[in-house]
């Protein structure tokens, strides 16, 4: 079974959607070959590696989102995956992609026009963008989860939840952000690495 193959058996998705993400990965390498949006040692590997890993976020939106925000969105992991599936599923979820470098909000662009989807790209650092009121915020691999949540405080709504893929290190990060934040925490190991781990942050503050 081929990575493509097995992305599709477990994401149980349209053909509409394989031949969008199929779109993206032939954008992605054209790419890559001039910026530097994934390892390049990781394109022959974007279904499982990138793609899987993007959808497994899509799965853990809350019901009832309306409006998501995907900070760092680089190379469109998670974001622009989740837009592809959001496309067929949740076609009334609005998602904005957060890139600050101008050469990969334009690969965001590109991507997202030839795939046909809608998508508000903020060529901008999140900090520097007015307040989002999103119901879902997701990163992938942006900061530690302290800063991380800084950004976060800004953008989503009270009621919202964040949702972020963190590597190996994620007990560390999540011991250190509690000393400063209050918060829920769900952790799910991720679908396709063990080490690491997908993060559902709910009732975010600041602690007294």
């Amino acid at each position: 079974m081929t990575d493509k193959e097995l992305f599709a058996d477990q994401q149980n998705v349209s053909r509409e959607t394989l031949e969008r993400l199929q779109t993206y990965e032939n954008v992605l390498r054209k790419w890559t070959s001039k910026i530097n949006l994934v390892a390049r040692s990781t394109v022959d590997s974007v279904w499982s590696r990138h793609f899987l890993d993007s959808a497994q976020v899509f799965d853990a939106i809350p019901q009832g989102s309306e409006n998501l925000s995907d900070f760092g969105s680089g190379g469109g992991f998670p974001g622009l995956v989740i837009a592809a599936i959001a496309a067929e599923k949740l076609p009334n979820l609005s998602v904005s992609l957060i890139e600050s470098d101008v050469r990969k909000a334009s690969f965001l662009s590109t991507a997202a026009r030839e795939m046909g989807l809608t998508v508000n790209i903020h060529a901008k650092r999140v900090e520097d963008i007015a307040p989002l009121s999103s119901d879902v915020v997701t990163a992938r691999a942006l900061a530690p989860l302290a800063d991380l949540f800084i950004m976060t405080e800004r953008h989503l709504r009270p009621d919202g939840t964040g949702l972020f893929l963190k590597g190996e290190q994620h007990l560390t990060e999540l011991d250190r952000a509690s000393k400063v934040w209050e918060f829920d925490v769900t952790t799910q190991q991720s679908k396709t690495n063990p080490s690491s781990a997908l993060l559902t942050i709910k009732k975010l503050k600041r602690a007294a």
